[in-house]
């Protein structure tokens, strides 16, 4: 820590009370009031260090000489700043930190005491250790803190806007190359430990959690003890020297964890925080609404788990309109990074619904509207044996992901009773009939709506199973909608007949493939003999395709009202199990 000692005098001074008295053993001829305090000092140390105090005492001596008295309320620091100050006069030693030398230089600046009431002013001895100070980032951050105390003054002597550009060159720098001392995750001037826990996502899990500073986030733990100004300011000089995207935004996540703790009660018990003073409701409020707006704009950069979170807090702590807004915007333009669990947002408003429908709505309206306004076409789509097939780069699209993640999300809410249907459908309705390749997944979400729902009339059932296309499900989907007592009759005359079109293109196509095999002029088919039990193979399966069209013309006549379980069935399916939070306990027979 840099510091510096000046003067030489042994200590010839001593307080009692509020009152700070001059030991010299000469008669004190002025009083100096400080807010409480009072100095019973002498004229001459004084004057002939400052240009202000040469004016007051002047001005304010009486002719019958008695003891002057000025007041100093205004003096940047305060009292404590002003001892200090009094020392300097009188030659007795004071020691220059980074913890005072911002208030002795913004005082020496007021009481005008430079070099032209002395060699060696105040002035002058406290611009050079500043300038001592801004070469070192520790002392940097903790000066930094101090002009908070004295905001005015140290703007006006631009001490403010110097910290601020030596600490953001010095965290786009490696610290290594230059061995500057750095916080390593304490506090500048606590000394508090975060604690060490593995990287999730650089050093800051998704969710926030706050982990032990290392490599280019090294100094997020020093930053987050500044105030919100002081640290938008510092992020704002760090983003315009060019820092990765990425970076700036684990930075607002660290410093919003500490100072928005509301967001704590969402994390997991093996996401553990550090313990910091809670600030009020109020304070968490103005914090986040800042917050919201000194995040990265570009799309990806901050974490949707983490932008969920800060929605839900948002709404907890009555965020204004804009940053809700805001929020919801940023989390629709990267949906498709989102996960299930996390759009389970509890309702906050009025409506009677456990979560809140209207806001995913919102961005899934987003989501869509942002695609098609840039003009992402989705790549054709694969279905092998109702399974959805990759595209060639490996990857779903994200129109893809989002419809798989609005069809699970459909069936976590369905079975809340107060779902209304028309809400049910307007969230399945704004995924385009492109995005869903197959229609397995929003077939399962009407089935569990049924369920849960038993009271809707047959209108209504007729109308929300019109959101699935008949065509667009797959061989056991079909197999299980053809027996679900909870569809309409129309709906199951359907699936059996596009289920017959398809047996039968299955059909031509397995008797093309048998003639070809037994064709003794086939080019491939010099090994004569040895195709012969493969085309065997091949009309064994026909006959089997024609049974099973078979039987389901006779479920078509009967219609076989089935009450078996289909336990196994949605097993086969392959569908993925609920959260345990949000599973409803009276759930006995599985749907679809």
């Amino acid at each position: 820590m840099a510091f510096m000692r000046l003067g030489s005098k042994s200590e010839a001074f001593h307080r009692e009370g509020q009152t700070w008295l001059c030991t010299t053993g000469l008669v004190s001829d002025v009083t100096i009031e400080v807010g409480d305090m009072k100095f019973h000092l002498h004229k001459f140390p004084l004057l002939s260090r400052s240009g202000l105090l040469e004016r007051l005492i002047e001005e304010s001596s009486p002719d019958d000489g008695s003891v002057c008295v000025l007041s100093l309320d205004e003096i940047p620091g305060g009292g404590k700043t002003f001892e200090l100050v009094t020392k300097f006069c009188y030659g007795v030693k004071i020691e220059l930190t980074a913890f005072n030398v911002v208030s002795l230089r913004c005082a020496a600046e007021y009481l005008e005491m430079t070099d032209n009431y002395g060699e060696g002013n105040l002035v002058g001895m406290t611009e050079t250790f500043l300038n001592e100070v801004f070469g070192n980032w520790t002392d940097s951050i903790k000066a930094l803190q101090t002009c908070e105390e004295v905001i005015d003054y140290a703007e006006d002597l631009h001490i403010i806007s110097r910290c601020v550009d030596s600490l953001a060159i010095k965290a786009c720098a490696d610290p290594s190359l230059f061995n500057w001392p750095v916080g390593g995750g304490k506090n500048a001037t606590s000394g508090q430990n975060t604690e060490d826990e593995s990287h999730l996502w650089n050093g800051i899990s998704a969710s926030g959690k706050m982990l032990q500073p290392t490599g280019e986030d090294w100094w997020f733990d020093d930053a987050s003890f500044l105030s919100l100004p002081l640290f938008k300011r510092l992020i704002s000089a760090i983003e315009g020297r060019g820092m990765k995207l990425e970076n700036i935004a684990m930075a607002v996540m660290y410093y919003t964890r500490k100072h928005v703790p509301l967001m704590n009660r969402q994390v997991t018990m093996d996401e553990q925080v550090i313990e910091t003073p809670t600030p009020s409701e109020a304070e968490q409020k103005a914090a986040l609404e800042e917050i919201v707006g000194l995040l990265p704009s570009k799309k990806g950069v901050n974490p949707t788990k983490f932008l969920l979170r800060l929605l839900q807090t948002a709404m907890v702590l009555h965020a204004s309109q804009s940053s809700r807004e805001n929020l919801e915007r940023r989390i629709g333009n990267q949906l498709d990074q989102a996960a299930l669990v996390d759009l389970l947002i509890p309702n906050m408003g009025y409506s009677e619904t456990l979560y809140d429908v209207e806001c995913v709505l919102r961005m899934i309206e987003q989501f869509v509207s942002t695609t098609e306004q840039a003009g992402i076409v989705p790549s054709p789509s694969i279905i092998e044996e109702g399974h959805l097939v990759k595209d060639g780069s490996g990857l779903l699209t994200p129109t893809t992901l989002v419809a798989t993640l609005v069809d699970g999300y459909l069936a976590e809410v369905a079975p809340d009773v107060n779902l209304k249907l028309a809400k049910f459908e307007a969230i399945a309705a704004a995924i385009p009939d492109y995005a869903r390749p197959l229609d397995d997944g929003v077939y399962h979400a009407i089935d569990v709506y049924l369920k849960a729902h038993p009271w809707i009339t047959d209108s209504e059932r007729e109308h929300i199973c019109r959101l699935m296309n008949c065509q667009k499900l797959s061989l056991e989907a079909s197999t299980h909608a053809a027996q679900n007592e909870r569809l309409p009759l129309r709906v199951i005359v359907q699936v059996l007949f596009f289920e017959q079109l398809r047996l039968r293109t299955s059909i031509s196509g397995w008797f093309f493939v048998s003639e070809n095999l037994d064709n003794p002029e086939n080019p491939n088919g010099g090994n004569g003999g040895l195709l012969k039990p493969r085309g065997e193979t091949v009309r064994e399966r026909v006959s089997e395709l024609e049974k099973e069209c078979m039987h389901m013309k006779q479920d078509l006549q009967k219609l076989v009202r089935s009450k078996r379980s289909w336990k196994n069935f949605t097993r086969k399916l392959n569908f993925k199990k609920k959260s345990e939070c949000c599973k409803p306990k009276d759930q006995a027979t599985p749907a679809m």
